[in-house]
């Protein structure tokens, strides 16, 4: 699935840059004011430090400008997303606290709120900011993007496809049309989904809209199996944007599926050297463990330990990728503990994939078999989903199941993971 992210970053969709464009754009649904901060300020325009650094002068001179500190707070939000650094989660809650106070019923002081509670993983706390901004301002497109977020992962499908809906109907533009094709991916609807992003790279699309898109869209193609469309994406990605490492990952993902493993290992490296976040340091690990280079492997499940600690300690909530990377490299007792707890907040597909194989994987498939089950019951094109639920079914008795869903996850996508892969081919084999 394209936008499975470990820890500190909004959930789905078109992250916080695109999320801040909705956000903070003047429109017709937000009155102007005297004191508003410059339009490329609000709107996002400049680059992120660059807004960072204009909004923090802007805020020296016009300290009561409550839309100003809504936009620092989602930028700082940003910032801790790009970089890894939770060190920037106090200071979002910092403006976030100013600009409620400056302003306790206004919208966008609302939906920083809602962005800042989403990106800890607090998606209930995010829907109550949500909720509230759109009470406060019925046509506000902003405030319908957080509550699609928040609905997504809470895993209430058809209310955040009317949220998503209405922002679309509100506000058209790339951050709109992203949700409602993520909405059409997890529902296995993977046409609508690719239409829909090609809708953000039309002539006039900004170049960060570009490569968001051709990025997906290059996931979309790789996980079913299309390497070179794929390849062909990431590359438009990289054109549009050259600094744009999803899309350098993407290709080291489709080096990795044509048997190009150590090509794909040096792209990870010169990543996690750049950016040491915890999804391109489980990759790499895996790998590298896939390589039988177990010490490297190591040493990036490592890093991304200490990067989960880190975001604990500033707020973050753990998530399913958490469970999951547990249930994998760490103990299954931990991964059960994370997975109920995360279960009990919320009921996504993706919570009941990381429970259902934290079960599995602590010798429990009789229980994990009704969570693998609804984990597939949106008919998501992911392959992982479909092996998760293979394995289970095997291990639960029930053959039949198990060679349906393994051989759905190698014709979706027979290279979909350099350790899991490989056991679905030789369990599969076994069962035939």
């Amino acid at each position: 699935m394209r936008r499975r992210i470990l820890v500190a970053a909004l959930p789905v969709a078109a992250g916080l840059t695109l999320a801040t464009a909705v956000l903070f754009t003047p429109s017709a649904d937000a009155p102007p004011r005297a004191d508003a901060a410059p339009v490329a300020v609000v709107a996002g325009e400049c680059g992120t430090d660059g807004c960072v650094t204009a909004l923090q002068e802007r805020l020296r001179t016009h300290p009561r400008d409550g839309r100003s500190w809504s936009a620092l707070a989602v930028e700082y939000v940003e910032q801790a997303r790009v970089t890894g650094a939770s060190s920037w989660y106090p200071k979002a809650q910092a403006a976030v606290d100013r600009a409620l106070a400056l302003g306790p019923d206004d919208d966008a002081a609302l939906a920083a709120a809602g962005v800042l509670a989403a990106s800890r993983h607090d998606f209930a706390g995010a829907l109550r900011f949500g909720d509230r901004a759109a009470a406060a301002n019925p046509y506000s497109a902003r405030a319908q993007t957080v509550r699609t977020d928040a609905l997504v992962e809470l895993g209430r499908y058809p209310e955040a496809l009317a949220a998503a809906t209405a922002a679309d109907d509100l506000k058209p533009g790339t951050p709109t049309f992203s949700r409602l094709s993520y909405l059409s991916e997890l529902t296995g609807d993977t046409g609508r989904a690719a239409a829909l992003l090609r809708r953000g790279v039309e002539p006039g699309a900004a170049p960060a809209d570009i490569a968001f898109c051709r990025f997906h869209l290059g996931e979309l193609a790789r996980s079913a199996g299309d390497y070179s469309a794929a390849s062909a994406q990431y590359r438009a990605a990289l054109t549009a944007d050259p600094a744009h490492l999803p899309a350098r990952a993407g290709q080291a993902r489709v080096l990795e599926a044509r048997g190009d493993r150590a090509g794909a290992v040096r792209i990870y490296r010169s990543i996690v050297a750049r950016l040491p976040l915890p999804q391109y340091a489980t990759e790499l690990g895996e790998l590298l463990e896939a390589s039988g280079d177990r010490a490297g492997a190591s040493q990036q499940y490592a890093v991304v330990r200490a990067a989960v600690a880190l975001s604990r300690s500033a707020g973050v909530a753990d998530g399913p990728e958490v469970t999951l990377f547990e249930a994998d490299h760490g103990r299954a007792a931990s991964a059960m503990e994370s997975g109920r707890a995360e279960w009990a907040k919320r009921k996504s597909i993706y919570v009941a994939d990381a429970l259902g194989w934290a079960l599995y994987r602590a010798g429990r498939p009789v229980e994990a078999l009704p969570y693998v089950r609804a984990a597939t019951r949106l008919g998501t094109r992911d392959a992982r989903l479909l092996f998760h639920r293979g394995m289970v079914e095997k291990a639960a008795g029930h053959p039949a199941g198990a060679r349906e869903w393994l051989g759905r996850a190698l014709a979706l996508d027979p290279h979909f993971s350099p350790l899991d892969a490989p056991v679905a081919r030789t369990t599969l084999a076994g069962l035939r």
